[in-house]
């Protein structure tokens, strides 16, 4: 986890699932997001991105960099970015305070 107070934490796995990812990417900015969609209204996302936008929150990590957009910062602030693996398979997967419901799957939530 980040040493200092962020906006987003990751756990320690989610750090090491984006380092190993990080070779076969064009760029070391990973962003998450909250777009409209899911079966609970709103769906996360993630991506790599080119370069971070004007109005980004950058939160630097060990050898890469966390951009939240200005639209999906209120959403999750305070949230928690974590990897897992299990029977339903692997995935990024977010604790998110600021939800008030999500989806079985944990993939949608409402606000």
């Amino acid at each position: 986890m980040s040493s200092s107070p962020t906006s987003i934490s990751l756990t320690n796995s989610a750090v090491k699932r984006i380092q190993t990812l990080l070779p076969e990417q064009i760029s070391n900015y990973f962003r998450v997001y909250v777009t409209g969609g899911g079966c609970s209204g709103f769906q996360y996302g993630f991506k790599f991105d080119e370069n971070p936008e004007g109005d980004d929150d950058i939160i630097n990590f060990g050898g890469f960099t966390v951009l939240l957009d200005s639209l999906s910062y209120p959403y999750l602030y305070g949230s928690t970015l974590d990897y897992i693996e299990d029977l339903s398979g692997s995935r990024f997967l977010v604790t998110n305070p600021n939800a008030k419901t999500t989806c079985g799957c944990g993939e949608s939530f409402t606000i």
